[in-house]
C-alpha cells in the first residue's frame, strides 16, 4: 500500500512532503497507506464492522489535521475546548469529537453491558490519541504498537485477530519511518491507536477495561500537561517529546 502511494499519489507532490523535527523532509505517504492498511485488516476480522469504523474516523480526522492543522501553535485538549467555547472549531476540536464519537459507538458494537460500552470508548480513543504523542521522533510510534500488539498476538479468537491488524499495518512502514523517509503523521498514528485499542477490548473484561481506561486517560492528562507547558516556550529543536492535539 505504501510503495502504491508513493507510485500514484494524486495532486501535487509537494502535498505529500514534510519536514519532520530535525528539518529533513519526508513524505507522508505512511499516513494514508496505514489507515488503508489497518482498515482492510479490520474489514477481514471478526468484529469487523466496529473496528474498521474507528480506523477509518480515527484515520480521516487525522488526515483533516495533517491538512487543515499544521500551522496551528495550540496543543493541548483544554486549548481547542477553550477555542470551541468561544465558537471556534478548530482542528483539534474535530479530532476529539469526531475520534470520540466513533470510538464510544465502536465500543457499544463490541460489548452489551452500558459500562463496558463506555470503558471500551475510552479505551479506543485514548489509545488513538496516546499512540499519536508517541510519533514525534522517527519509528517511535510504530516501534510501541510493536511492541504493545506482540502479546495479543498470541490470544486466539476475536483479540489475536484484531491484534494483528495494527501490528500489521506498523510493521509494513516502520522501515521507512525509522529511516526518515516517511512519516505517520496524525492520520497514521490515530489509525494504529484506534486499532489497538480495539484489540484491548477485545481482550479484556470490566476489570481490565477499567485498568486500560485508566491508563490512557493518565497518558493523556500528562501529554496534555507537557504540551501546554513547552506551548508557552519557543521552540528551536522541532517538536516537544510530548505534543498532543
Amino acid at each position: 500500500m505504501y510503495e502504491v502511494l508513493r507510485s500514484r499519489a494524486p495532486g501535487n507532490p509537494a502535498r505529500w512532503r514534510r519536514s519532520n523535527y530535525a528539518g529533513r523532509t519526508v513524505e507522508l505517504y505512511a499516513g494514508p497507506a496505514t489507515v488503508l492498511g489497518a482498515a482492510a485488516g479490520a474489514a477481514a476480522s471478526p468484529a469487523r464492522g466496529a473496528v474498521t469504523l474507528a480506523v477509518l474516523a480515527a484515520g480521516a480526522c487525522g488526515a483533516y489535521d495533517d491538512r487543515a492543522g499544521a500551522g496551528d501553535p495550540r496543543r493541548g485538549f483544554g486549548a481547542h475546548l477553550r477555542a470551541l467555547r468561544h465558537g471556534e472549531l478548530t482542528t483539534g476540536a474535530v479530532k476529539l469529537l469526531g475520534i470520540g464519537a466513533a470510538a464510544l459507538t465502536a465500543g457499544a458494537l463490541l460489548k452489551e453491558h452500558p459500562l463496558d460500552r463506555l470503558l471500551a470508548g475510552v479505551v479506543i480513543a485514548g489509545g488513538a490519541h496516546c499512540v499519536n504523542l508517541l510519533d514525534v521522533r522517527p519509528g517511535r510510534a510504530c516501534v510501541a504498537v510493536l511492541a504493545l500488539g506482540a502479546p495479543g498476538l498470541l490470544r486466539g479468537g476475536t483479540a489475536g485477530a484484531l491484534a494483528a491488524v495494527p501490528v500489521g499495518a506498523a510493521a509494513a512502514v516502520a522501515g521507512a519511518d525509522l529511516g526518515e523517509r516517511t512519516m505517520l503523521g496524525d492520520a497514521g498514528a490515530h489509525a494504529l491507536g484506534a486499532a489497538l485499542g480495539a484489540a484491548v477490548v477485545a481482550g479484556n473484561g470490566r476489570a481490565g477495561l477499567a485498568l486500560h481506561a485508566l491508563g490512557v486517560v493518565a497518558v493523556t492528562a500528562y501529554g496534555d500537561r507537557v504540551g501546554r507547558t513547552v506551548s508557552e516556550k519557543p521552540h528551536r529543536q522541532g517538536r516537544p517529546a510530548l505534543s498532543p492535539v
